[in-house]
C-alpha cells in the first residue's frame, strides 16, 4: 500500500448520482481525492435517482452538498466551490450543462485548471449523442453483445455484470482524469473530457474489431478461441450442479489437463476443429464424475487454468480475496455494521477498521460553504430560501 494516497489534495465535485460518473468517482475517492457530492435539495430533486445506501460502497470518505444550481444564488454557490476544485464530474445529456450555466466553458472560465469530465452514453458529438441508453444498449452498438454466448433463441446471453458501466464508462473517465491531471502539471491548464460510453466499449473490443479491419473476416461467438471456438476454453458442469471454468488456452497447460483427466488422446488435438465436439463430449462426461471442489482441490494447483465458477456469496467469502482483506466492515452513523467490498484496486489506500458510513441524508453543505468563502449570515439566508440544504 501506498505510504500516501495518490489523489491526496485533490478535489473532485460530482454532479452524478448512479452510473459509470458514480463509479468513477467511487474510485477517484479511494485513491484519496476529496469527493463532493453535488446534488439538488430535497424540495427540487425532480426525478433524480436516489441510489440505496449501501450502493457504491455507501459514498465512504466523500462528502455531499446540496445546491439548487437553477437558481441564481445557487448557481453562484456551485461556481464559488469550482474555485477550489481539481475535477468535476457531469453525466447530464449533452446540452443540459450548458443550459444550467455549468459547462465546461463557464467552468473553465472561472477556474483554467479544471479538468471537466462530461460522462454519457454515446458521447457529446454524433447522430446517436441524445439518446437516453443503459448498459446494455451500450454493450449492443459496440459489438460485445453479438460476440457473447447464446441464450435461448439464439439471443445474445446477458452480461453478469454491467461491464460497460463498470469499465467502458466508469474506468475510463478515471484513466482520463487522471492522465489529465499528470498532463496538467506540466501545462498548467485543465481539460474538457469527453467519455463516451459507447466508445469505451468499441474499445474494450478492439482485439476482435482490429482482426476485422486486418483481415475482413467478422468476428462472432465461437469464431475465436476466447468466444468458444475451442473445448479448451469454456465452462463446464459437474457431480454437484456446479460449475468449472477451463483456460486452457497454452499448449503446456492443455497437455496437463489432458493427462489429469486421462484424456490424453486429445493432447494434440486442442486447435483440431474437426475433434472440438468429442473433446467437449469427453470434458463434459470427466467433470460430471465429480464434484466441483474436488476438482478444484486437484486441478487448481496444476498448472491446468482451472478455478471454480463462484457464486457472489461464494466469492465474498473466498480465501483468496479474505487472505487480500477484499470485504471489509462497515459501520453507520446509527451503529449498525454490515460488509463491503473495500479499496482493493492497485495502489489503493487502505480502509478504517470499521469503515464510516454516514447517514445517507446527511450533508456538509455548511462546512463546504464556509470553506469557500460564505459568512454565517449568507449561509443561513441561503438555507432559509431552500437554495441550499
Amino acid at each position: 500500500m501506498p505510504d500516501r494516497a495518490p489523489l491526496a489534495g485533490v478535489t473532485v465535485l460530482d454532479l452524478s448520482s448512479v452510473g459509470p460518473a458514480a463509479r468513477a468517482s467511487r474510485m477517484l475517492a479511494d485513491y484519496g481525492a476529496d469527493v463532493v457530492k453535488v446534488g439538488p435539495p430535497p424540495s427540487k430533486s425532480g426525478v433524480q435517482i436516489a441510489p440505496p445506501q449501501h450502493a457504491y460502497s455507501g459514498h465512504r470518505g466523500m462528502r455531499r452538498v446540496l445546491i439548487d444550481i437553477k437558481s441564481p444564488l445557487g448557481l453562484e454557490a456551485f461556481l464559488r466551490l469550482v474555485d477550489g476544485a481539481d475535477v468535476m464530474i457531469e453525466s447530464f445529456r449533452p446540452g443540459v450543462a450548458g443550459r444550467l450555466g455549468i459547462d465546461y466553458e463557464a467552468v473553465s472560465g472561472r477556474n483554467p485548471r479544471i479538468v471537466y469530465c462530461s460522462t454519457s452514453g454515446y458521447g457529446q458529438t454524433g447522430p446517436r449523442r441524445l439518446w437516453a441508453g443503459h448498459d446494455i444498449n451500450y454493450l449492443a452498438v459496440g459489438g460485445y453483445l453479438d460476440c457473447s454466448g447464446r441464450g435461448p433463441e439464439g439471443a445474445p446471453a446477458l452480461p453478469g455484470a454491467t461491464v460497460a458501466d463498470i469499465a467502458a464508462g466508469g474506468m475510463q473517465a478515471v484513466m482520463a482524469i487522471m492522465s489529465a491531471l499528470i498532463g496538467r502539471e506540466t501545462s498548467g491548464k485543465g481539460a474538457w473530457l469527453d467519455v463516451s460510453i459507447a466508445d469505451g466499449v468499441l474499445s474494450m473490443m478492439s482485439l476482435y474489431a482490429d482482426e476485422y479491419l486486418a483481415t475482413g473476416v467478422e468476428p462472432g461467438p465461437g469464431h475465436y478461441v476466447l468466444t468458444g471456438r475451442y473445448a479448451c476454453y469454456g465452462v463446464y458442469g459437474t457431480r454437484d450442479g456446479k460449475w468449472i471454468s477451463v483456460g486452457a488456452i497454452e499448449a503446456a497447460f492443455w497437455a496437463n489437463l489432458c493427462r489429469a483427466l486421462g484424456l490424453e488422446k486429445w493432447t494434440d488435438s486442442q486447435y483440431v476443429d474437426e475433434d472440438q465436439d468429442g473433446i467437449r463430449e469427453d470434458l463434459a462426461t470427466v467433470f460430471r464424475t465429480r464434484d466441483r471442489e474436488e476438482w478444484v482441490a486437484e486441478l487448481g494447483p496444476s498448472d491446468c487454468c482451472v478455478a471454480p465458477v463462484l457464486t457472489v456469496a461464494e466469492a465474498v467469502a473466498d480465501d483468496q480475496f479474505s487472505s487480500r482483506n477484499a470485504v471489509v466492515r462497515a459501520a453507520s452513523e446509527a451503529g449498525e455494521e454490515f460488509r463491503q467490498i473495500g479499496a482493493i484496486l492497485a495502489g489503493q489506500g487502505p480502509l478504517a477498521d470499521p469503515v464510516e458510513v454516514r447517514d445517507p441524508v446527511a450533508t456538509d453543505t455548511h462546512e463546504i460553504l464556509k470553506s469557500a468563502g460564505y459568512a454565517e449570515s449568507e449561509i443561513a439566508e441561503l438555507a432559509e430560501e431552500g437554495v441550499v440544504a
